[in-house]
């Protein structure tokens, strides 16, 4: 049996994560939301796939098979109307017990491991002096920020990109190093009760290895502060090394790793 105080903590964590990936799906709008049970049915025509994943969150962490058997068809209705395949968002310690075995015997496939990760704002390095390399906030994205994150991104950061922009209801930040004229790195954030999500980070190819990474998350860290986050949290794929060494420079920690389970074919 759990101990009652190991029960509590493992709550009080999975009540976290939960927070901040629903904080990231509001920084991340889909087209169109519907809340059934609890879990979040998104649908998004073509800004990024993992937009439109399903968020099984709600208040019955331990839905009997039959009752999550209800809900994953009824999301499987959902993407049948608007076309697309059922992707799930797999939190093991926020989600649905049973949930991601119940989606592997229907034949869901497993893939793109995903870590959230968190930093306090105030440990996060600010920006250094005596280069040529210089940041730049604003509040807005313009065509030098989306093209470097078209050019690094490609998927995901095309013209429906900047409907999901547009959509974004909290306050955002738009970093952007320049070298001379030329933007070379961006990043944005969106503030959201006492935390600030880290999100579109990319540097061109010719820019990396001279710390232009590390300037946009410390752009960011200081209009988070001023912005009242004390804290920042991102997501970032398991398999790019750079950006995990990046973060963790940054003061990064993971909190956990997630996954995706995909009717069909993988994105």
């Amino acid at each position: 049996m759990i101990p009652p105080e190991s029960a509590a903590a493992a709550g009080a964590v999975a009540e976290s994560v939960r927070a901040l990936q629903e904080r990231a799906a509001r920084a991340l709008p889909a087209e169109l939301v519907e809340h059934a049970d609890g879990w979040w049915l998104r649908h998004d025509s073509g800004s990024s796939w993992w937009v439109a994943s399903v968020l099984p969150h709600g208040p019955d962490a331990l839905a009997a098979p039959a009752e999550l058997a209800r809900r994953v068809a009824r999301a499987e209705e959902f993407y049948a109307r608007h076309g697309g395949a059922a992707r799930f968002q797999i939190t093991p310690s926020a989600c649905p017990a049973g949930l991601d075995g119940l989606l592997a015997g229907r034949g869901y496939r497993r893939s793109h491991p995903v870590s959230l990760q968190a930093a306090a704002v105030a440990g996060v390095p600010g920006p250094r002096a005596g280069d040529r390399l210089r940041v730049r906030v604003d509040e807005r994205p313009d065509e030098a920020w989306f093209g470097v994150w078209h050019a690094v991104r490609g998927t995901g950061a095309g013209p429906a990109a900047w409907g999901l922009l547009d959509r974004v209801a909290g306050p955002s930040a738009y970093a952007r190093v320049l070298d001379g004229d030329e933007t070379v790195a961006v990043g944005r954030a969106v503030a959201d009760t006492g935390w600030a999500g880290v999100f579109a980070m990319a540097t061109l190819p010719e820019a990396r290895g001279r710390g232009a990474g590390g300037r946009v998350l410390g752009a960011l860290a200081g209009w988070a502060r001023a912005h009242g986050a004390a804290h920042l949290y991102l997501q970032v794929e398991r398999d790019n090394p750079a950006a995990l060494r990046l973060y963790a420079r940054a003061g990064f920690r993971e909190l956990c790793v997630y996954h995706y389970r995909t009717a069909g074919a993988q994105p």
